[in-house]
């Protein structure tokens, strides 16, 4: 199965740059209700997940620093304590499910490493319920497409 059927594109995606402040995160995870975003370079390359967690650390571990002042600081400067991997657009889907076990997305890159999107876990969850529950879909068959 081709899971190019299962993206969503850049353009729909709400990540950030390595360069965006703390506070631009922390709003737009909040606006968006998300726990974890994609970072993407000013080369349009994925560069990792920022996660709730890591803005919590790093809050927690530096001094003096408040929700007022996390405008001074770069999401560069935040450790990611997960590697969410990425996948080819011409990946199958054994390697979405593998990976999807453990991120609630899986980033999408090209041939040429730039982010593409990312195929969000309940889609993959779904699409594995109707291979399960649908007696029109075999989900044995199309794993190992």
């Amino acid at each position: 199965m081709n899971i190019a059927f299962f993206l969503t594109p850049k353009a729909d995606v709400v990540y950030e740059t390595p360069h965006s402040t703390m506070r631009q995160a922390l709003e737009r995870m909040e606006l968006y209700r998300y726990t974890a975003i994609p970072l993407i370079d000013n080369k349009g390359k994925y560069v990792g997940t920022l996660t709730e967690g890591d803005l919590l650390w790093k809050l927690k571990n530096t001094p003096d620093l408040n929700f007022k002042n996390t405008d001074k600081v770069l999401l560069k400067e935040i450790s990611m304590r997960m590697n969410n991997k990425s996948v080819r657009i011409n990946s199958d889907m054994k390697d979405l499910i593998s990976l999807a076990v453990n991120q609630n997305f899986v980033p999408v890159i090209d041939d040429k490493d730039v982010f593409i999107g990312i195929i969000k876990r309940s889609d993959i969850i779904n699409y594995c319920y109707k291979g399960l529950f649908n007696k029109n879909c075999s989900l044995a068959g199309k794993i190992e497409e």
